[in-house]
């Protein structure tokens, strides 16, 4: 705690039950699992499609492992990232909010990584299928190492730079 300049100790962060923190922490996580299950449906919905067309047949063995892997990496994504919505449905009203918004942010972050490999998957597809060059790996690496940069590397290096012990 800092001093004010009348020598009391300031108070820092929010003055809240567990309660009422844990009631604040959804509200936050929900609000960003709804962004991240938008984009992931979206993508799951597409990629459900590929199947269905008629360049399918001419991919590679290659590309449809790629797709195949995609699809299935897209349903788990879809599948960790609604899951704080079924948990927070199966355990309301029986007073374990605090442990459920715990649970629900490692599903999140569980969701988000899988997200991660769904996208990287897809673009190792779709730039496949498109250009047939050599470079598509070290394309697709640097997409990745952006991700990771904007969803891991930026947020954690904050929460070190900015938070106490």
């Amino acid at each position: 705690m800092a001093d004010t300049a009348e020598g009391a100790p300031r108070r820092r962060g929010r003055n809240e039950t567990e309660e009422e923190r844990a009631d604040r922490m959804w509200q936050e996580l929900i609000q960003e699992v709804r962004v991240a299950q938008m984009g992931v449906q979206i993508l799951f919905g597409f990629l459900l499609t590929v199947v269905f067309t008629e360049k399918y047949d001419d991919l590679t063995d290659t590309d449809q492992a790629i797709y195949l892997l995609t699809v299935v990496l897209g349903a788990c994504a879809t599948g960790a990232l609604i899951g704080p919505v079924s948990l927070h449905r199966l355990v309301s009203g029986r007073r374990v909010k605090p442990q459920a918004v715990r649970l629900a942010s490692r599903l999140t972050l569980l969701g988000l990584v899988l997200l991660l490999a769904t996208m990287t998957a897809s673009l190792l597809l779709i730039l496949r299928v498109a250009t047939h060059d050599g470079f598509v790996p070290y394309l697709v690496a640097g997409v990745v190492a952006w991700y990771l940069l904007c969803w891991f590397v930026l947020p954690l290096w904050t929460r070190h730079r900015h938070t106490s012990k």
